[in-house]
């Protein structure tokens, strides 16, 4: 749509009815994000909080609350850029239209960044205590930037062409932070990481700009998956038809159409502890040393909206951001993974904890087939981007079953353990990296991995009813029993032994998988439970079991089912839960006569 501005395009929402005002009074203390998260299962409009309390600012949520309103927003260039996509990912293809390569050539140049004077982001200078101070979980250590644009340019030269454009979270206040400092964490693998490490080299701070709101698109492109080198701002250009204006003040980059742009420095001598924070693996992400950002302005439009969202246990808003990247990349996989077919990060189960994956299996010409091919294609996946991040991967044979969708959960199980050789089929990573955010490893950004690779035909039927007594199915194949709390891993491998012992004597031929849990009745109870308790709270390489398990030159493997060890442990860190109270007060807003009734 080309919008100049967020204003403009909540402005084009409400115009369609796909924005709500707020008028009451909201708290940023927990209220406003109890309140998104209602409204993103209700499938809810955009929502402008016109009256927030200690702020002199408007704030929005749930701007990509649905992935139609995504699409709305994005409705005149969403074309246009899948189809620089399916030309990057078929170049040869593409010459069979040259008016159609010739558009899409056009498209990429009319967007490339242009370099302003000013802007209207720069008519105005606050302070870090002028912004919505939201907190979305009662343990979070303060108050957070949840939609952030992260600006840096790499240290060694190249401006804007080889600048970096990430959505990092933002500590605004908390733990030892002064009035003119913000904590600033980052993953292992992101591209602010490579400048940074530049400017560690370089013994100088490394320059920061966080922009916040603007058109839509420049949200979007901060969340974006690009190849390292390739500026998001080429991307938000072409998603909102209108080139990413940026102009420069005491050395800083603005993004001259946000809303707010806070510009610092990152000392690389210094770090402070950041969090707790509320992610969407369903658990706090604990406080840990990451850099300061020490301010050096704040910027903001005369009509500046603050946009939010909250982050935690899927699904939330970020799972539209993931449906509509997988939209745009999705022709880029069989490229980019030569023998993939299709894969899917379940969001169900936190995103990277668990990735499911279909390929070619064509090494095998005669005989029966089993996995070879699809093992090189699942160690392409585990060295591609955001994918390395993946926990579990399972992938299986396209060949097998054509028709599968990699996007039906339940089906791709039913698939992969009815053919699964569990003497065969699983290959372990150990003392390797892992997500972040995630906890069940044995340290910071530190675990192990699991492949299952299955192909060839059905070694069994499943079942959806368990032996008396013995647990629940969670899924066909899938039996969640209830096991006493997790005693430590010096004694888990004679809990296992006694287990396993147990279980050889009763007839689970139907249940390939078993999953121990602490509550299998939730667990039992809905596919997204089964996925999120099963792939957020176990470490392959310490809670993978198996009956009549055994190791030959190296490679573990059992004869009976496959036991996941799914209870929390000691060093998990703790679940997401609402405060009771500040869910009453959300009830009483959306009560009859209150701007929320009926759409809450």
């Amino acid at each position: 749509m080309g919008y100049r501005s967020l204003r403009e395009s909540l402005q084009d929402l409400e115009r369609h009815g796909h924005l709500v005002r707020v008028g009451e009074e909201v708290d940023p203390f927990l209220e406003m994000a109890e309140i998104q998260r209602r409204a993103y299962i209700a499938g809810a409009p955009a929502l402008l909080f016109e009256n927030v309390k200690g702020s002199r600012f408007q704030a929005v949520s749930n701007l990509f609350g649905t992935l139609e309103r995504a699409r709305f927003l994005f409705r005149d260039s969403l074309e246009p850029v899948k189809r620089i996509v399916r030309i990057k990912a078929d170049p040869g293809n593409a010459w069979r239209s040259p008016r159609g390569l010739l558009s899409a050539a056009w498209t990429a140049v009319r967007s490339l960044p242009k370099s302003v004077s000013s802007g209207p982001v720069l008519r105005n200078r606050g302070v870090l205590g002028d912004l919505p101070r939201i907190q979305s979980w009662p343990d979070d250590g303060g108050p957070f930037v949840t939609l952030p644009q992260v600006y840096t340019e790499h240290p060694d030269g190249g401006g804007v062409m080889k600048s970096n454009l990430g959505m990092y979270r933002i500590q605004l206040a908390g733990n030892r932070y002064g009035a003119k400092e913000t904590g600033l964490h980052y993953q292992i693998h992101r591209g602010i990481g490579v400048h940074h490490a530049a400017a560690v080299r370089r013994g100088e701070k490394l320059r920061v700009s966080i922009f916040v709101g603007g058109p839509p698109a420049h949200t979007l492109a901060a969340v974006m998956p690009l190849p390292e080198g390739l500026t998001e701002l080429l991307f938000a250009g072409m998603l909102n038809r209108r080139r990413f204006r940026i102009a420069r003040r005491d050395g800083f980059a603005i993004a001259a159409e946000a809303d707010f742009v806070i510009t610092g420095r990152i000392d690389p001598t210094r770090t402070l502890p950041e969090g707790p924070f509320g992610d969407h693996l369903g658990y706090y992400s604990l406080a840990h040393e990451f850099p300061v950002l020490e301010v050096d302005s704040v910027y903001h439009r005369d009509d500046a909206v603050w946009p939010f969202t909250v982050v935690g246990r899927p699904p939330q808003e970020d799972t539209t951001f993931g449906k509509l990247i997988h939209e745009l990349t999705e022709p880029m996989v069989p490229v980019s993974l030569p023998g993939v077919k299709a894969l899917h990060a379940v969001d169900a189960a936190g995103v990277h904890p668990l990735l499911l994956a279909i390929g070619s299996e064509r090494y095998v010409p005669y005989g029966e087939r089993e996995p070879r091919e699809i093992l090189t294609c699942a160690n392409a996946i585990l060295g591609f981007g955001q994918a390395s991040l993946a926990k579990y991967l399972f992938i299986v044979a396209e060949e097998d079953d054509p028709g599968l969708d990699v996007n039906d959960v339940e089906a791709f199980f039913r698939h992969l353990l009815s053919r699964a050789d569990f003497r065969r089929d699983l290959h372990f990573q150990t003392r390797t990296t892992m997500d972040t955010l995630d906890y069940s490893g044995t340290g910071l950004n530190s675990g192990s991995k699991l492949v299952l690779a299955a192909a060839g035909r059905p070694r069994r039927e499943l079942s959806s009813s368990p032996p008396p007594n013995l647990g629940l199915a969670a899924l066909p194949g899938v039996l969640v029993m209830k096991a006493a709390a997790f005693p430590g891993y010096a004694r888990v491998e004679a809990e296992m032994e006694e287990l396993t012992r147990r279980l050889a004597d009763r007839d689970l031929a139907g249940f390939p998988l078993v999953v121990l849990a602490d509550d299998p009745e939730f667990t039992a109870s809905h596919p997204r439970n089964f996925l999120w308790v099963t792939f957020t709270r176990s470490n392959p390489s310490h809670d993978v079991h198996g009956v009549a398990s055994s190791i030959e030159h190296k490679h573990w493997g059992c004869e009976g089912p496959l036991i996941i060890d799914a209870r929390l442990k000691p060093h998990h860190a703790p679940p997401l839960i609402e405060d009771p109270e500040v869910s009453k007060r959300v009830d009483g807003l959306a009560s009859k006569g209150r701007s929320l009734h009926g759409v809450l």
